[in-house]
């Protein structure tokens, strides 16, 4: 069983995951338009333009957003959130920090 402690860190934990898949991907891109890795949606797969700039765009982002989360996740020692909020916070967060990548980086899409 998962322990509830574990569950708790999980913005920390997802913050330093991301940071390092983002160093990852900025120092390996995927060349070439491909369905295994990557960031992959119809809109960064039409060209290779857009393949190449939504590689290197969320891949920035996403390390920017991994050190974010990780530091709001100190926050937690400060505010004495009962158990139950701070798993719905963290979740908050966590949904929140992927959908903005995505809205983000879409509408940079559009606009190349």
């Amino acid at each position: 069983m998962i322990s509830l402690d574990y569950i708790l860190e999980m913005p920390a934990l997802v913050g330093v995951i991301f940071i390092i898949i983002g160093i990852i991907m900025l120092i390996f891109p995927p060349k070439k338009i491909n369905m295994l890795y990557g960031y992959r949606t119809n809109r960064s797969m039409q060209n290779q333009k857009k393949w190449d700039f939504s590689q290197k765009y969320s891949a920035k982002l996403l390390a920017l957003i991994g050190v974010a989360l990780t530091c709001i996740s100190t926050l937690n020692i400060f505010l004495n959130l009962e158990e139950v909020a701070e798993m719905v916070v963290s979740a908050i967060l966590i949904i929140s920090s992927i959908l903005f990548l995505i809205v983000k980086t879409e509408n940079k899409l559009k606009k190349l």
